[in-house]
Parts: structure tokens; C-alpha cells; sequence
């Protein structure tokens, strides 16, 4: 970690060491199939529930509304696909937003195409909603409405609450992509209220190919993976304790210092885009200034090209978007949907910071990215 600064931490997160030493514990002594009823079964699935009640503790809601899965890809593909029945496509209508992650705004494209009303609302400038679209957007046969919670290339949160009380209006059940929030902003799945909320485990310090799907008493899936039945029904397949009990100790750890986190990283957020203002003329903020995740920083520098700002930055680690899309030469599309020049958004960086961060680090990769920018520029 001393090689290098790492500032993409919405692309994933290091282990927490909490987290590392419970599932290396777990690889060391615990092999038993949650499943089985003898006693090394037993001891596993115990390991299993406790990192329920872990998860739930963190967003506050019931231990039985807990459903692991596989990250936050296939969270977003059991709700999207399990809302509707495939076999009368026309009697559903999900709503969504333009500036949604892939893994919602893809199964929202597979619905689509199999015959799905699919009513895509836009973004203001700052990459927010309007309420009041959604309300118009509504229809008698809407069955889903999915808004993520917090964009993951501009941080930008959406007025979650004022949604869901529309859609409450028409008993809608309501959906949110939390990949990006949980374990950086205290989550509360009633005062959100949502009746679906996904988690993804690599995103709040837990290992990769581990999350979660919150589903409100009295909501029904039709499960996207049949089998034996495990997850009460609705995700079947061996349970992966290793990795369930290293997401639900990372949940423990980010419970009890999300608020001290909050506060550190604005902090060192706010003094990397106080640098690069005063350091590069005509930068340009992307997302909303002050409802955003704590830890973000997304920004433009007009006439250059993001990818090649970071080229000539070996030891800095950040992106230019999305992961998944991250050093291409296409603009974003929640840039674009945002509405920003592609002159403008070609040269966008995102910064997330985290907790190994300090703030002698700040000043590093602030003083790096303005030399460059003057260089390039020269």
C-alpha cells in the first residue's frame, strides 16, 4: 500500500482485517455443510445466521428479511426479473432512471425486450431526480419502481425518501441499488422506505462475490436460481460461509464506525477538490455538491481526456467512471444522461477515498494530478 495511492474505493475496498480473520477461521475450522443436520452442519449454519444478524443490524431491519446472494449484480437481477411474470411480459411496467448502474439498467433492457413496459426517468444537471417525473411516469400497471440509492461514478444520492412516499401512494414496491451507500452512509430501510434494498459485499470492506438482498415482510420474488431451497426459497444453492461470514462481520465493523468514517472521509474529500480548484483552472464538478456520499469527488477537466491524465500517474489509483467501463474512450453514460459536454466529460476523474487514506496522501495525489494537468496542458 506505501507503492501506491489508492483513490477507488467505489471500485472496491480492501478486506477489513476483522473481516479476513473471521473467514480465514472459518476456511481453518469450519467445513460443514449449512445444510447438513449433524453437528459440523449445525455449527455452519449458526455462522451463516449470526452474519445475518449482522447484516441486519446494519440496515436496521429483520433478521428473516436477509437474503444472501451472490454481490450486488445478481441482487438487482432477482428483483428486476422477479417482480414480473415472463409469461404475460405486457401486464408489467418497471420504472427506472437513466443514470443507474449497469447490472439494473441491463435486466431493465432484458425485460424490455421481452415485452416489459420500461419507463427510463431523466436527471437533472447535478444527476437527481425530480420526483414529480415519477409521479407522471406511474401507470395502473407499474409493478416496480428501482432507483439506486447513490451513484457510483459522482456519489450523487437521490431523494430516496420523496420517491418511495409517492410510490407508497399507489402501493408500489420500490427498489434500491445500495451498493454505493452501505457502510458509507448510515442505511435505514424504513425511513428509506423501500420494499428492496441490495448490498453488495466488496463495497463496505467485506470480500467480492458476497451480498445481500433486503426484501420487506410481505414482499414475494419468484426466485431467480431454483434448487434445493436454501435462503427460504428464494436463492438456492450450497451457502458460501466463508465468504457470507466475512460480509457479516464487515457489516459489524461498519456499523459501529459509519458516523466517524462519514466525518473522516468529507474531510479528506473536501481538501482533494479544495487542491485541485485552486491548483487547475476550469475545473468542473460533477454530481451534486453537498448530496453526495461522503467520500466522493468527481470532476472535469476540460479539453483533456481523463484516461490520459491518469496514464502519467502510475502510483495514483483512480478512475475515470465506472469500473467496468474505466479507461475507455466512450463518455459515461450518467454524464451523459446529466447532460454534461463531451467536451467537458471526456476529461472526468472520480475519486473515492477510504479508510486507509490519510491526509499526507491527499496532498501527494493533489500536488501529482494539478503537475500533471499543467504539464498536458503546456
Amino acid at each position: 500500500m506505501k507503492d501506491f495511492i489508492y483513490l477507488d474505493h467505489n471500485a472496491t475496498t480492501p478486506i477489513d482485517p476483522a473481516a479476513a480473520l473471521s473467514m480465514t477461521r472459518i476456511m481453518e475450522e469450519e467445513f460443514g455443510n449449512p445444510s447438513s443436520a449433524y453437528v459440523l452442519g449445525a455449527r455452519a449454519k449458526q455462522r451463516v445466521e449470526k452474519a445475518r444478524e449482522q447484516m441486519a443490524g446494519l440496515l436496521l431491519c429483520e433478521t428473516e428479511e436477509i437474503v444472501f446472494t451472490s454481490g450486488g449484480s445478481e441482487s438487482n437481477n432477482m428483483v428486476l426479473k422477479g417482480i414480473v411474470d415472463l409469461r404475460r411480459p405486457g401486464d408489467f411496467h418497471v420504472i427506472t432512471s437513466a443514470v443507474e448502474h449497469p447490472a439494473i439498467l441491463n435486466p431493465a433492457l432484458f425485460l424490455l425486450e421481452m415485452g416489459v413496459d420500461v419507463t427510463v426517468l431523466p436527471v437533472d444537471s447535478f444527476g437527481r431526480i425530480d420526483p414529480e417525473d415519477l409521479r407522471k411516469a406511474i401507470r395502473p400497471h407499474t409493478s416496480l419502481i428501482s432507483i439506486m440509492l447513490a451513484n457510483n461514478e459522482t456519489g450523487t444520492l437521490q431523494p430516496l425518501g420523496d420517491l418511495s412516499g409517492i410510490a407508497r401512494e399507489y402501493n408500489i414496491p420500490v427498489h434500491t441499488d445500495a451498493a454505493q451507500a452501505v457502510g458509507k452512509l448510515p442505511v435505514n430501510v424504513e425511513e428509506l422506505g423501500v420494499d428492496f434494498l441490495t448490498v453488495a459485499g466488496h463495497k463496505l470492506y467485506g470480500p467480492k462475490g458476497v451480498g445481500a438482498l433486503f426484501i420487506k415482510q410481505g414482499r414475494t420474488l419468484t426466485p431467480l436460481i431454483h434448487g434445493g431451497g436454501q435462503e427460504r426459497g428464494l436463492r438456492s444453492g450450497t451457502e458460501n460461509t466463508i465468504l457470507t461470514v466475512g460480509l457479516g462481520e464487515a457489516c459489524r465493523v461498519a456499523r459501529s464506525r459509519v458516523i466517524e468514517d462519514g466525518i473522516r472521509l468529507a474531510t479528506l474529500r473536501d481538501r482533494l477538490q479544495q487542491r485541485l480548484f485552486d491548483g487547475i483552472d476550469g475545473l468542473v464538478l460533477n454530481g451534486h455538491p453537498t448530496e453526495r456520499l461522503p467520500n466522493t469527488l468527481n470532476v472535469s477537466v476540460p479539453g483533456l481526456e481523463g484516461a490520459k491524465i491518469l496514464e502519467g500517474l502510475p502510483r495514483l489509483m483512480a478512475s475515470t467512471g465506472a469500473a467496468c467501463h474505466d479507461r475507455t474512450v466512450k463518455l459515461s453514460h450518467v454524464l451523459s444522461a446529466m447532460a454534461v459536454p463531451p467536451e467537458i466529460g471526456m476529461g472526468a476523474l472520480r475519486f473515492s477515498v477510504g479508510r486507509s487514506n490519510t491526509m499526507d496522501q491527499i496532498e501527494e495525489a493533489a500536488g501529482l494530478i494539478v503537475e500533471r494537468v499543467k504539464d498536458m496542458r503546456k
